[in-house]
C-alpha cells in the first residue's frame, strides 16, 4: 500500500499514523469492489428509468416491509434529538456548534465541506481535539472560543459512496471518500468516545438503495471487529435525500437495524435527485425552487412516509434544514425569517418528527420552542404511528404544483447563487453564507439541475418567453456582473470565479446530465 500525498506537518502525521493507514487500506481492499459494483447498479437503474421504468416499491422485499421487526436499542444520549445543528469541520464551527445548545452537532465532511486535503485532515484533527476537550481558538479580533461544560452530542457525516479521496491511494487506486472519512474518525475516536459514555455516531448521505445501506452495515461490522469494539456500538442516521431511497426506506432501516438510529429528510438534495432521475417525465417539470415547499404533493408524501416508517420500526424521524442566517443589520429581515422558521418547525413537530435541523446557533431556541410545545418533557414522539398516512408509489411521484411557474427572477437566482456557491467551494469554503442563507452543495446542485432541465425542455417563463440558449446567455452575462459586484474586485482577481462560471455553464448546457457537480469540480481542488 502506498501512496498518499501528505504535507509535512506533525499534526497530519498524528492522524495518518501507520496503524490508521493500515486500517484504511484494509477497508479499501475489503469493500471497494462492492462499492464500485453498486455505483454501476446506479447507472443501470438510471438507464432503466430513462427507458420508461418508473420507481416503485420492490416486489422482492415485500416480506421485509410486512415483517414484524424493530431496530436495536438506541443509546440514551441519542434519545432526545429535538434540535440538531449542522456545519463544516473547521475549528470555529466545531466549537460554536458544540456550544450552541442543540442536542446534537452533525460535523460535516460532505455537502458543507469543500474537500481539500487540508480541510479533510484538519477537520479530523479538530474533531479528535474536541472529543479530548483540547480544542480552542482565538479569532483575529482577540475573541476566544472554548468548549462549555455541556456540549452537543457529536455525529459525523462522511462523504457519499460516489466520491473518492484522490490524495490517498491504495495500490494506485484512490480510496473511497466514505471509507476515508469514516475510517479515520472511527479509528482514532471510537474508544475515546466509549470511555466518555457516548459512542461513534454517523450520518450517512446520498444512498439510492438498501444494498448501499447493506454495504455500510458490513463496513460497520468489520470496523468494530477490527478494533475489538462490541457489535452494534456504531449508530447511524440515514439521510433520505434521493427519490429512489424513498421507495426503500424500510429496507434501508432493515439492513442497518443493528446500527440504525433514524432517518432524516434531506429536502434540497431530494428535489435535486428527483430532477436528476425523472427529468424526462412531462409531469416532472418543476417551477421555481422557492415554490417546491413541503406542502406540495410529492414532498408531503415523502415527509409523512418517513415519519410513519421510522416510528413503525422504533427509529427517530428527523426533519429538514432551516438554513437562515440572522442579519446583524436588518431586524425586519430577521422578523420575517424567524416567523417562517418557526412555522416550518411547528409543522414538522405536528407531523410527528422527533427533531429537526438548523444551520445557525441563533435558530436553536426557535426550533426547540416549536418541538417543546409538542414533546414537552418527552425525548421524542415515536409513539405517534401516523396510521392515517398511506403513501402509494404514485404519491411519491405526484409532482403537480398548483400555480407553479418559472419566473425570470427564479432563473436568475439559480444562475447567480449557483455560480457564487461553486466559487466558494473551489476556494475551500463548503458552507457559504449567501444572502442570509447558509448554502451547501445541495444549493448549487438544484440550481444547475433546474437550469439544465428548463433549457433541455424549452420551458417557458410565466411571461411566455421560452428559456432558450439566447435568453440564458443574456441572463448569464448579467448575473456574472452581479457576482463580480457581490464578491468585490479583489476576490474576483484572486478567487475562483472564472472556473465557477465555466463549471456552472458546462453543467447547465451540456447534452447529458452530470450526476454530481462535485465530481468534475473536485479535479480543480
Amino acid at each position: 500500500m502506498q501512496a498518499y500525498e501528505i504535507k509535512a506537518t506533525d499534526a497530519y502525521q498524528e492522524v495518518l499514523t501507520p496503524e490508521a493507514i493500515a486500517f484504511l487500506a484494509h477497508l479499501h481492499k475489503k469493500f471497494n469492489s462492492t462499492r464500485k459494483n453498486l455505483l454501476e447498479k446506479r447507472k443501470q437503474r438510471a438507464f432503466a428509468i430513462a427507458q420508461g421504468e418508473l420507481p416503485d416499491f420492490l416486489a422482492e422485499t415485500q416480506d421485509i416491509r410486512n415483517g414484524n421487526w424493530q431496530v436495536a436499542s438506541i443509546p440514551q444520549d441519542l434519545q432526545d434529538r429535538r434540535v440538531e445543528i449542522t456545519g463544516p469541520v473547521d475549528k470555529k464551527m466545531v466549537i460554536n456548534a458544540l456550544n450552541s445548545g442543540a442536542k446534537v452537532f452533525m460535523a460535516d465532511f460532505e455537502d458543507a465541506n469543500s474537500p481539500t486535503w487540508d480541510n479533510c485532515l484538519q477537520g479530523q484533527i479538530n474533531l479528535r481535539d474536541a472529543i479530548l476537550r483540547k480544542i480552542d481558538f482565538v479569532a483575529e479580533n482577540g475573541k476566544e472560543y472554548k468548549l462549555k461544560e455541556k456540549t452537543a452530542v457529536l455525529k459525523v457525516r462522511p462523504r457519499g459512496w460516489h466520491l473518492v479521496e484522490k490524495h490517498f491511494l491504495v495500490e494506485n487506486e484512490p480510496i473511497s471518500a466514505s471509507l476515508f472519512d469514516f475510517g479515520l474518525f472511527f479509528f482514532h475516536n471510537a474508544k475515546t468516545l466509549l470511555s466518555k459514555g457516548t459512542a461513534p455516531y454517523f450520518y450517512l448521505p446520498k444512498m439510492e438503495s438498501h444494498l448501499e445501506a447493506r454495504l455500510w452495515n458490513d463496513v460497520f461490522v468489520e470496523a468494530q471487529n477490527y478494533l475489538h469494539i462490541p457489535a452494534g456500538t456504531i449508530k447511524a442516521t440515514v439521510l433520505i435525500e434521493t427519490i429512489l431511497a424513498a421507495y426503500e426506506m424500510e429496507e434501508i432501516i432493515y439492513e442497518l437495524r443493528e446500527h440504525l438510529a433514524g432517518l432524516n429528510a434531506g429536502r434540497w438534495d431530494y428535489i435535486f435527485s428527483t430532477i436528476k432521475k425523472l427529468h424526462h417525465l412531462p409531469t416532472a417539470y418543476f417551477p421555481d425552487r422557492s415554490q417546491i415547499t413541503m406542502q406540495v404533493g410529492f414532498m408531503r408524501a415523502y415527509a409523512q412516509k418517513l415519519v410513519k416508517t421510522c416510528h413503525k420500526r422504533g427509529a427517530h424521524a428527523m426533519g429538514g434544514m432551516s438554513a437562515f442566517i440572522p442579519s446583524r443589520k436588518d431586524e425586519e429581515v430577521n422578523k420575517n425569517a424567524y416567523a417562517k422558521v418557526r412555522s416550518d418547525k411547528e409543522l414538522e413537530a405536528q407531523n410527528g418528527y422527533d427533531g429537526t435541523w438548523v444551520a445557525h446557533p441563533d435558530l436553536v431556541a426557535i426550533a426547540q420552542e416549536a418541538f417543546d410545545k409538542v414533546l414537552g418533557q418527552a425525548p421524542h414522539q415515536k409513539h405517534v404511528m401516523r396510521k392515517d398516512v398511506n403513501v402509494s408509489a404514485e404519491d411519491l411521484r405526484n409532482f403537480a404544483i398548483e400555480g407553479g411557474k418559472i419566473t425570470e427572477q427564479g432563473l436568475r437566482a439559480n444562475i447567480h447563487v449557483g455560480i457564487l456557491y461553486i466559487e466558494s467551494w473551489l476556494s475551500g469554503v463548503g458552507a457559504a453564507a449567501l444572502y442570509n442563507l447558509m448554502e451547501d452543495a445541495a444549493t448549487a446542485e438544484i440550481s444547475r439541475a433546474q437550469v439544465w432541465q428548463w433549457l433541455k425542455t424549452a420551458a417557458k417563463l410565466d411571461d411566455g418567453r421560452v428559456i432558450d440558449k439566447a435568453l440564458y446567455e443574456t441572463l448569464l452575462a448579467e448575473e456574472i456582473e452581479k457576482c463580480k459586484a457581490y464578491l468585490g474586485a479583489e476576490r474576483v482577481q484572486t478567487g475562483k470565479l472564472t472556473q465557477a462560471i465555466e463549471i456552472f455553464n458546462n453543467l447547465a448546457t451540456q447534452e447529458h446530465f452530470e450526476e454530481f457537480l462535485t465530481i468534475p469540480a473536485y479535479e480543480l481542488l
